[in-house]
């Protein structure tokens, strides 16, 4: 047969019909295209019906199914296609299994898929075609943080105490902190934790350091930003879900506090706070940047300070 496929392919199914000769005309209907990727050979032959995918850009294919499916029908498609896509000689194969459809996920998992991320919406699994070792990249292994510094006019710096976590019940007055979402800058990021926990508008002003730790959520790894911003406003509106309670405090009493003074990691926020109130330290501020890659531009956090001086 075209495209590289076998009689036995044909055997893989009850439902698929036999080749038929050359010689029978083929019928013409006006009916819809049929579904679940039935393919026609330029010869005449009906081909082996296969899932509907797309071709990626690493050699790879991803099946991106919408409609309900039952799970022995589910099965026949899916080994014939990998059948297909290993005379094909591709590589990765992406299963994005919408929750509705959450009656295949044992299936595919049985004919040597593994499960890759999942999202409120979907599951995603992968299977390796070749006997080569597998460069399917893992899912993400870090999440992004970012705590803000605000300091206004009084080198009054604003802090906040939490309702739950680590660091409730202790009486330490800390930083705004937060989860940078996925597609978002750092610098709106920061900005929005601000303004959620504590209704006090910002503007940002550069990153001061970071940090990464392992081994947090789920065994992942963290990226944390410690960045600086200017007050736009002055007057604190908490909120209620997750904050206990929020305050302008002098900066050298949030330094004082016994606890900052146990972990090393505060000791360095605060001596990168202050050698920005005297302006011997420089951070890293944001520059828009284009790509012929993208058409929306994107961010390079750097020394804009010394990188102008030395143009």
């Amino acid at each position: 047969m075209h495209n590289g496929l076998s009689y036995a392919a044909l055997a893989l199914s009850p439902e698929v019909e036999a080749p038929k000769p050359l010689f029978q005309p083929m019928e013409v209907s006006a009916s819809p295209a049929p579904l679940l990727g039935d393919r026609l050979c330029q010869s005449g032959f009906e081909c082996v019906k296969i899932l509907p995918s797309t071709n990626d850009a690493h050699g790879g294919v991803i099946i991106d199914l919408k409609e309900p499916m039952d799970s022995e029908v589910f099965a026949t498609l899916l080994r014939s296609s990998l059948l297909q896509w290993k005379q094909q000689g591709k590589d990765g194969v992406w299963i994005k299994l919408p929750i509705e459809l959450v009656n295949l996920v044992e299936t595919a998992v049985k004919e040597g898929f593994w499960y890759h991320h999942a999202e409120p919406s979907y599951l995603m699994l992968v299977y390796w075609i070749p006997k080569t070792g597998c460069t399917i990249p893992p899912n993400a292994s870090h999440c992004v943080g970012v705590a803000a510094i605000v300091l206004n006019d009084k080198k009054e710096v604003l802090v906040v105490q939490e309702k739950r976590g680590r660091f409730h019940g202790i009486g330490y007055w800390k930083l705004p902190t937060g989860v940078v979402d996925a597609g978002e800058e750092l610098f709106t990021a920061a900005i929005r934790e601000v303004k959620e926990e504590t209704g006090i508008d910002t503007e940002f002003v550069e990153v001061l350091g970071f940090r990464q730790a392992h081994n947090s959520f789920f065994g992942k790894s963290v990226l944390s930003f410690l960045c600086m911003l200017r007050p736009l406003s002055l007057d604190i509106k908490k909120q209620d879900l997750e904050i206990e309670a929020a305050q302008w405090m002098p900066f050298e009493e949030f330094a004082a506090q016994p606890f900052t003074h146990k972990h090393e990691p505060f000791i360095y926020i605060i001596q990168l706070c202050l050698a920005k109130l005297e302006r011997v330290y420089t951070g890293f501020a944001p520059r828009a940047v284009s790509s012929y890659l993208k058409e929306q531009l994107n961010y390079l956090y750097l020394n804009s300070h010394d990188l102008d001086k030395s143009s």
